[in-house]
């Protein structure tokens, strides 16, 4: 036998748990879940060619022969239709080409210097803390998902009653603008389409719409509140909001949806640290009118 240093031939080896028989193999940690593949794209996408693709990954993702994927993309200008859009809310039919997205949601526009992040995943998993088969909590991950990415450049992005999608409020003139923009779709337990975060896009270009059907409000943008932020530190944002919502630096074993809306006034939580090289915004008086492109 072979001698140990401190005369206990046990000394360096795991215990087995009770009722384990001596010799069978000890039970393992289960192994984390994999997280989604992280696509960016180059150019502008044309929005058939991301219908296409995202229909495809889905059917591949339902069957188990691809796995889930992130896809961050700019599209040209464009409007795209929701299953709930009025003829009558494209307002200006002529000026860039109109889609039917086949998602949820009304009109919204697509566009240079807005970053849309498709999100395909299998939702009768769990992903972070969003639970499955939980379509409410999985559009509330997305809701967080874009707060805290925003609260990385120091804008505080909130919820709205009623109102799918990220505003950004002006307590000066009290009025308030969309930043984000949220429309999914869910087939057979598979995600697609996904939610846009308006970096610096050309917010005339809304006009030619009501966006998700609220004409009451506008839109913003990180560069419309001074942030002058690019493609890459949104999506660096975008990356490491993730992880703390549907990764595995979310709070484990409570829901998202009872997490994010027990935060003060549904507001989710803000991240203490900001991106590198960022300035904090501070929005000025009347940045979120002066942002507001309502038709």
């Amino acid at each position: 036998m072979t001698a140990h240093p401190t005369g206990d031939p046990t000394a360096n080896t795991a215990a087995e748990p009770p009722g384990t028989p001596a010799g069978a193999p000890l039970a393992q940690p289960p192994a984390p879940l994999a997280q989604p593949d992280w696509c960016v794209a180059a150019g502008l996408t044309p929005y058939p060619d991301a219908l296409a693709r995202m229909q495809a990954r889905a059917a591949a993702i339902r069957d188990g022969t691809a796995g889930e994927l992130v896809w961050l993309v700019e599209h040209p200008p464009l409007y795209t239709a929701g299953t709930s859009a009025r003829p009558a809310e494209l307002t200006d039919p002529t000026r860039f080409p109109a889609y039917a997205a086949g998602r949820g949601g009304q009109w919204t526009y697509h566009g240079p210097g807005q970053r849309v992040a498709y999100v395909m995943l299998d939702l009768a998993r769990r992903h972070g803390s969003v639970p499955p088969r939980d379509v409410r909590c999985f559009v509330h991950g997305l809701e967080e998902w874009l707060i805290r990415t925003v609260a990385l450049f120091g804008v505080r992005g909130e919820r709205r009653a009623g109102r799918v999608g990220i505003w950004v409020a002006d307590p000066v003139t009290r009025t308030e603008a969309k930043i984000g923009a949220i429309g999914v779709r869910v087939s057979r337990w598979v995600s697609w389409h996904g939610v846009a975060l308006n970096v610096a896009p050309d917010l005339s270009h809304f006009t030619g719409i009501v966006p998700c059907g609220i004409s009451e409000h506008g839109v913003t943008s990180l560069a419309a509140l001074g942030i002058s932020a690019t493609m890459a530190q949104a999506d660096e944002a975008l990356r490491a909001a993730w992880d703390e919502v549907f990764g595995s630096a979310a709070e484990p074993g409570v829901p998202a949806c009872v997490i994010y809306a027990s935060s003060q006034a549904d507001r989710g939580a803000t991240p203490a640290t900001l991106l590198r090289g960022v300035t904090p915004a501070t929005t000025a008086p009347g940045a979120a009118g002066a942002a507001d492109t309502t038709a």
